[in-house]
């Protein structure tokens, strides 16, 4: 991946790990697992789905982000949906919009529901009691609030660490236990194929098929076509706008096709039925520990903790910069401190509510969100297709692709790439 040719500044890795620090978290656990409990094997198949579809629209919306970013004081950039949506559509009242449900949707629902995901992976532990969730609430919070007052760059610094480390341990945890029931895989793919195109069931009950689930939790875990990659993406110090829409691209393969996958084929592999009374974590924790006994709740709980952690803090490294879009400035450093600590009390919060409350608020924000971003992506996907186009043109001639505004007919003022 390109070096950024400005000291200091973010690179094309470090944007992707805080991207996929947000995709790559405990919907790629719990989110797979309470598909495959609810949905049956067919989910599996529409999370796939989900993936190769969802790769053009993070592509479409992260090299826009990356044509429209914007410059900071210090020469830096930022930027996101909002900012090409002012641009192009010059509709700033729709960007704010995106912005609150973004806000919204990752600093109320999704957190909510990755501090409640990780303390219900410790209900199998004989020291769980009434008082567990609340005391995980408050280390989790603490630890938290450490992190995002440290601003942007440590976070890109921290996940630049924890989400390759946890990525590769977890990957590899799953093959062993596919390996150890290799014999069951093929009739596991068959599973996965046939329950997927099981119509009868799908429309017999919508809402609770493989499809529904298989796309509701595809979308939770890898984000794409929700306007929350470009918002890191923007932040990436490139030569051109196209190698950055590529490499998020990436991270919905990683995501989805590899840890989701692993997570599911890890299950599904280990002999233990998926049934609706296990959904969420007791399924994933008792495959874990028919395949690796006592090792595997506590790899899962170890591993919860490290995914959780990085998608908190993805999440909020994204409302940093709708908040700076809101008010037109840089929030005041007493504003920021209150934003970071009721962000701070809402993971608190997370780890003590029902099941329930914490998918459905996560549903029900991240369906508004799509529906506000995919019409803007529709809308002005010709100009990352012409982007795309400049770049396989440069490629052809052996050169390393460098933009420039003028190269596609770009109207709009930009602040890079003239």
């Amino acid at each position: 991946m390109e070096k950024p040719t400005k000291e200091g500044s973010v690179s094309s890795f470090g944007a992707l790990m805080v991207s996929t620090a947000s995709r790559v978290g405990t919907g790629n656990i719990i989110g797979v697992s309470t598909a495959i409990c609810i949905g049956g094997y067919g989910a599996v198949f529409w999370m796939w789905i989900i993936a190769i579809l969802g790769c053009s629209s993070a592509f479409v919306e992260s090299t826009l982000a990356q044509i429209y970013k914007k410059k900071d004081e210090k020469g830096d950039s930022y930027g996101g949906p909002a900012y090409y949506i002012q641009a192009v559509l010059k509709k700033r009242w729709i960007g704010v919009l995106f912005c609150v449900f973004l806000i919204l949707t990752y600093a109320v629902g999704y957190n909510l529901l990755a501090s409640y995901n990780l303390q219900s992976t410790f209900i199998a532990f004989s020291f769980y009691g009434p008082k567990t969730p609340f005391l995980i609430g408050a280390i989790l919070a603490v630890l938290f609030t450490v992190c995002v007052m440290g601003g942007g760059k440590r976070l890109t610094q921290i996940t630049g660490v924890l989400v390759p480390v946890m990525g590769i341990m977890y990957v590899a945890v799953s093959l062993v236990v596919i390996v150890m029931n290799i014999h069951i895989l093929p009739y596991v793919f068959q599973r996965i194929i046939t329950d997927a195109f099981d119509f009868r069931a799908i429309f017999g009950g919508f809402s609770s098929s493989a499809l529904m689930y298989g796309i509701k939790r595809g979308l939770y875990s890898n984000e794409a076509g929700m306007g929350s990659a470009p918002n890191a993406a923007a932040t990436a110090d490139v030569s051109h706008p196209v190698k950055q829409g590529l490499v998020q691209m990436v991270s919905v393969y990683i995501d989805t096709i590899l840890i989701c996958s692993a997570t599911a084929l890890m299950c599904l592999c280990s002999g233990v039925a998926p049934t609706e009374a296990l959904a969420g974590a007791p399924y994933v924790q008792a495959s874990l520990q028919q395949a690796l006994s006592d090792f595997g709740p506590v790899f899962i709980a170890i591993s919860m903790a490290l995914f959780a952690f990085t998608t908190l803090l993805g999440n909020y490294y994204y409302c940093e910069g709708c908040i700076k879009y809101i008010l037109k400035r840089s929030p005041s450093h007493r504003f920021m401190v209150l934003f970071q600590l009721l962000a701070a009390f809402i993971v608190f919060l997370g780890a003590t509510v029902n099941m329930e409350l914490a998918w459905n608020t996560a549903d029900l924000l991240m369906a508004i969100l799509v529906l506000i971003n995919m019409p803007v992506i529709l809308k002005l996907h010709n100009i990352a297709i012409n982007a795309l186009n400049d770049y396989n043109r440069q490629r052809k001639t052996g050169a390393n692709p460098v933009f420039h505004a003028s190269d596609i007919g770009l109207k709009e003022k930009v602040d890079f790439w003239n």
